[in-house]
């Protein structure tokens, strides 16, 4: 055969099925006319009495077995048998066989029910029983249409699986693949988790401003926008951290925000530009009791969760259970790529282990910039197990305070797991002096063309001038405590709604 004629087969065959497509659409609507005509418009009902889910009446049998339900949820399945025909309704928790006989719907119902078509949503009531070949079912003496589906799902043996697609309708996605609902729903029970926990050690729940004149508290460049009412530009926020840290100096003295943050940057696997933090502040204290707040949280989740500390992400495991591995920058660097940065003690000597070693660096880039360089380039991929990486360059830490015994280096953290960064903490800068020189380098790298340098926040700097108490403060990034909780391969594989580019 030519490839013109395999071309126009092709095309013919894409022609043929959306005919079909088409046509079942539209006998769909004229099966909700219908009823609309008949006065049974299955959108004028309001509401529907549910006595029991799928998966409880599954896990429960023995409990319901013989008596009278009441379940509600999409039709998945439908075979109809001449005066008895089966489906198969699944709601948040599951699925379950119905079984469907004339005889106890009556002739006009039974009617009904054989016009209804797989993805409505429907409401049955009857009587739970197990069928001669052992499936757990619910006889139904009542069915009611509850909403019609006018749209045709996806194959159920194939399901949805064009991952574009499962993205953009979610509500598709979790309505063929229960591993997904099964995704989101431990999501929300690992965030209610979190506030359990927290809640627990003292901490409160508090909200800050997402649209703010000034971005700072993480390096990253910001979503601007317009706010025509005070005609003034304004930025989406970047961070929580320099409103938390005004909450301190008021003296609520544990605080923590779970909350969206938007970043200008790109899409992969592990960044989408808007995403969830948490971030906690905790007075009178430094980034080692942020070290065992993090320890604790992490073990407590995944048991909560999973019921076990020990996880599984992409064939590897990671045990929770043991002592954290803690580790300075300078040493994990010594141990994976063999250079030890105590010994190197000027610019030049780290520019030229950098070009020894491979490493690339930009003109503006100082020792401790490099020393960072050369942990992202030789050591992160190592971090699989849970990980403390501590003592960074202050170049890099401009919100945190110095290590005393060395002040080239700040008392500052990084949580790893996986190879991933998972948390970011600090024993917090509360001296406003040095944290206006901080400010002040940071304004001549974003001079210098750096889009994710800060820039001097006023106010903030008041509230230190007011007097901060020591603190200890952690962004946790949640989207990836999820991925790694859940086994799942993409940040847009725990988002709901990810950021994806408008189809034209």
């Amino acid at each position: 055969m030519s490839d013109n004629n395999q071309s126009n087969q092709k095309k013919q065959g894409k022609e043929q099925g959306g005919q079909d497509l088409n046509q079942l659409l539209k006998v769909r609507r004229e099966k909700l006319k219908e009823l609309q005509d008949n006065c049974m418009d299955p959108f004028q009902i309001t509401k529907y009495e549910v006595t029991a889910h799928t998966g409880e009446i599954k896990e429960q049998f023995e409990e319901y077995e013989g008596k009278d339900v009441s379940i509600a949820g999409r039709m998945m399945q439908k075979r109809v048998m001449g005066k008895a025909s089966f489906g198969n309704v699944q709601d948040l928790t599951g699925n379950i066989q119905i079984y469907v006989s004339r005889d106890s719907l009556g002739e006009d119902a039974y009617k009904l029910f054989k016009r209804m078509d797989i993805g409505d949503i429907v409401g049955v009531e009857g009587k739970v029983f197990l069928t001669q070949k052992g499936e757990k079912s619910v006889h139904a003496e009542k069915v009611t249409l509850l909403s019609k589906s006018l749209q045709v799902l996806p194959e159920k043996f194939h399901g949805l699986t064009n991952v574009d697609t499962r993205y953009r309708q979610r509500y598709v996605d979790l309505i063929m693949n229960p591993e997904v609902k099964d995704t989101f729903i431990k999501r929300s029970k690992i965030i209610s988790t979190i506030r359990k926990y927290l809640d627990g050690q003292g901490f409160m729940e508090v909200e800050t401003p997402m649209l703010v004149a000034n971005a700072g508290g993480a390096a990253a460049r910001p979503f601007e926008t317009h706010f025509n009412a005070l005609d003034e530009d304004l930025k989406l926020r970047i961070s929580l951290e320099l409103y938390l840290k005004r909450l301190i100096v008021g003296g609520m003295e544990r605080v923590y925000e779970i909350g969206r943050v938007f970043r200008n940057e790109g899409l992969d696997t592990r960044h989408n530009p808007e995403f969830t933090l948490m971030e906690l502040y905790q007075a009178y204290t430094d980034y080692n009791g942020m070290m065992d707040l993090t320890e604790n949280m992490y073990r407590y989740v995944a048991q909560e969760v999973l019921g076990t500390t020990k996880i599984t992400y992409n064939g590897i495991e990671m045990d929770l259970g043991k002592p954290f591995e803690r580790i300075t920058m300078v040493d994990a660097v010594k141990k994976y790529a063999g250079v030890d940065f105590s010994e190197i003690h000027t610019l030049e000597e780290a520019r030229a282990v950098a070009k020894e070693k491979g490493v690339e660096f930009e003109e503006r880039h100082k020792k401790g910039d490099i020393l960072n360089l050369f942990f992202e380039e030789f050591v992160e991929e190592h971090l699989v197990q849970p990980t403390f990486v501590m003592d960074h360059p202050i170049e890099i830490s401009p919100l945190t305070k110095k290590k005393p015994e060395n002040p080239e280096y700040v008392e500052r953290f990084e949580f790893f797991m996986n190879g991933w960064e998972m948390a970011n903490a600090y024993s917090e800068l509360n001296d406003p002096i040095d944290q206006r020189e901080r400010f002040k380098a940071q304004e001549e790298l974003l001079a210098q063309g750096d889009e994710e340098a800060n820039t001097t926040d006023e106010d903030f700097l008041n509230a230190l001038e007011i007097g901060m108490p020591p603190t200890g403060g952690i962004g946790f990034g949640i989207d990836r405590m999820c991925m790694l909780l859940t086994d799942s391969a993409a940040i847009r594989d725990v988002l709901l709604f990810p950021t994806m580019k408008t189809l034209s």
